[in-house]
């Protein structure tokens, strides 16, 4: 797992004839430090940089609040047919993306939402995704039902029993679906490819694809620009590893 992270890091140091050099030479010499700033200021970075993050954030944001609204009605509130609807809200895990894209983008484009980031914020934070409504509902299942009967006792609603009890006991989940949410969203190249034309609205992974030529590929100058786009990633799983190792544990605990 670690190795291609290593020969990334390694090539990102190298000369161009140095990249393909079989045995490999781990340790460049001399080191290229100018690959990073060549990578880097050859392309509007720094737009592009800003373009993913309106994207990440406030789809981060909101399939944490929507995910767990979901996920705390199928596992906390008794209605009519509560299981059997989550078992068709689950299945559609089942349906793979490629065969909805075309209408999909046949209804953004009456919607005159093409060439704008709606596409690919919207959607993502109308429900939060059933994987991560099933992980959230999974692990409000581990819960006690003793604190959330103490507090109705109290007088306290759902929505207070949700905000006040239940997500402050769900860090591990929150963390676990976090780090999901960021790294799809960071790393996301289909969709901004289907939606954004304008250079000025292009995403950290289309501007990594215009170092791929037709003919050739500079792959050392490729290899900087993604150590540097990797390393956000990298630096939230550090802080929320410890939460999310828990929270993937906790969710498997309980039955569907």
């Amino acid at each position: 797992m670690i190795l291609p992270f290593l020969w990334m890091i390694s090539s990102s140091l190298k000369t161009r004839s140095q990249v393909w050099v079989f045995p490999p030479d781990w340790i460049p010499d001399p080191v290229q430090w100018h690959n990073y700033v060549e990578a880097l200021s050859g392309l509007p970075f720094h737009v592009y940089t800003f373009n993913t993050l309106r994207i990440t954030i406030p789809v981060l944001l909101g399939t944490l609040l929507t995910a767990s609204m979901c996920g705390y009605g199928f596992a906390r509130m008794r209605f009519p047919g509560r299981d059997t609807l989550f078992m068709v809200f689950l299945s559609v895990l089942m349906l793979p993306a490629i065969v909805t894209m075309i209408p999909v983008f046949v209804m953004f484009t009456h919607l005159g939402w093409v060439n704008t980031l709606k596409p690919l914020i919207i959607p993502p934070i109308l429900g939060g995704g059933p994987f991560n409504v099933f992980l959230f509902r999974q692990f409000f299942r581990t819960i006690p039902n003793e604190l959330s009967d103490a507090a109705r006792m109290d007088g306290c609603g759902d929505l207070y029993i949700y905000w006040r009890i239940i997500l402050p006991l769900s860090r591990p989940v929150l963390a676990t679906v976090a780090i999901f949410t960021f790294l799809a969203n960071w790393n996301d190249f289909i969709g901004p490819l289907l939606y954004l034309q304008s250079d000025s609205k292009k995403t950290i992974a289309l501007g990594l694809a215009t170092f791929l030529g037709l003919y050739s590929t500079n792959w050392e100058l490729l290899m900087a620009a993604a150590t540097a786009v990797t390393i956000p990633a990298l630096i939230l799983f550090l802080f929320c590893q410890r939460y999310f190792v828990e929270g993937v544990v906790l969710t498997g605990l309980q039955g569907v």
